[in-house]
């Protein structure tokens, strides 16, 4: 049955969904005919690159809301530099798209340099979700520098469902190698998922995506209607009068702003679910916290990673989180 007093065509548009497996396709067309022609994909992953101050708001900020971003403050007279740096861009291929290094050189880059507050070179810093995340200071030896980056990589994606883009840097070499064959195809069991959330039953469309993920992890068309299908299911019983009167009466009640957050983003009003939820999560401590920001990364996977509506609630997650 459908919510109770809720708009099915409210947040949760079908046409996201279709849209989401046809940029999957695309994106598969791309890697198919890079492969063939042995060029690199539009927008293919850069392990590592040099940054500057003029291309640090996409390449370093921007960037930094799909996946990790290690800064790697050196300059060619830094001895200790020379030692680090080889190391940091051999670790950024061996985890494969889980960070990406970006290298700058502080003798051309003296603004970066000042606005980091770095004291010495070689200096080390983690940019996630916009938040800049001091590493540490010096050469470091390989065991360390490890534990720090796995420890980055748990937080980016605990904390923020921030996962990056795994890739296998030696395949990608192989441009002459044929692209990796589709999953799918699931397009019947995607058609009668997307065909049971539209008519209310939101079991049998659950179950229906949970299937095509069993198989896929990954596919993006699935992960959205999923997503979608529990955040109706949530609603559904739900008395929106009530819950919005206890929300506006308890602020502090975690769970009552959960409630309305699943409200407001199934009445379409994205930007005022994330900012409850962000706004609980700063007020809060331990499971309260936790409990908000995990809905918090669900209501992300409703709207989808692309919008910029998630971009900017991911940097205000970030800053109650630091």
């Amino acid at each position: 049955m459908q919510p109770r007093n809720m708009s099915m065509s409210g947040v949760v548009d079908l046409a996201a969904v279709k849209a989401a497996g046809e940029a999957k396709q695309k994106a598969e067309q791309a890697r198919a005919e890079a492969a063939r022609t042995g060029a690199a994909p539009a927008g293919a992953t850069r392990l590592v690159f040099d940054v500057d101050e003029a291309g640090f708001q996409q390449d370093v900020l921007q960037r930094s809301t799909e996946v990790p971003v290690v800064i790697d403050f050196w300059a060619e007279w830094c001895q200790p530099c020379k030692q680090l740096g080889p190391l940091l861009e051999s670790l950024a291929a061996e985890y494969a798209g889980k960070f990406v290094l970006a290298k700058v050189d502080v003798d051309s880059n003296q603004m970066l340099f000042q606005q980091f507050g770095v004291q010495g070179i070689p200096a080390v810093f983690a940019v996630v979700a916009g938040q800049p995340i001091p590493l540490f200071q010096g050469a470091v030896p390989e065991a360390q520098l490890r534990q720090v980056l796995d420890q980055l990589v748990q937080v980016a994606e605990q904390q923020f469902g921030i996962v990056g883009a795994p890739v296998d840097p030696a395949a990608a070499e192989q441009t002459d190698a044929p692209a990796p064959a589709p999953v799918g195809p699931y397009d019947a069991a995607l058609t009668a998922a997307a065909d049971a959330l539209d008519a209310g039953d939101l079991g049998g469309a659950i179950r229906a995506y949970q299937n095509v993920l069993s198989d896929d992890p990954t596919n993006p068309e699935a992960k959205l209607g999923l997503a979608q299908a529990e955040l109706l299911q949530r609603v559904q019983d739900l008395d929106p009068q009530a819950v919005r009167k206890e929300a506006a009466e308890r602020p502090a009640d975690v769970q009552a702003q959960i409630r309305a957050a699943d409200l407001d983003l199934v009445g379409g009003h994205v930007e005022d679910a994330f900012g409850r939820l962000v706004d609980a999560v700063q007020r809060t401590a331990g499971e309260d916290r936790e409990a908000a920001r995990v809905r918090l990364l669900e209501l992300f996977d409703v709207i989808g990673a692309d919008d910029p509506r998630v971009t900017k609630a991911r940097t205000a997650l970030a800053r109650v989180l630091f």
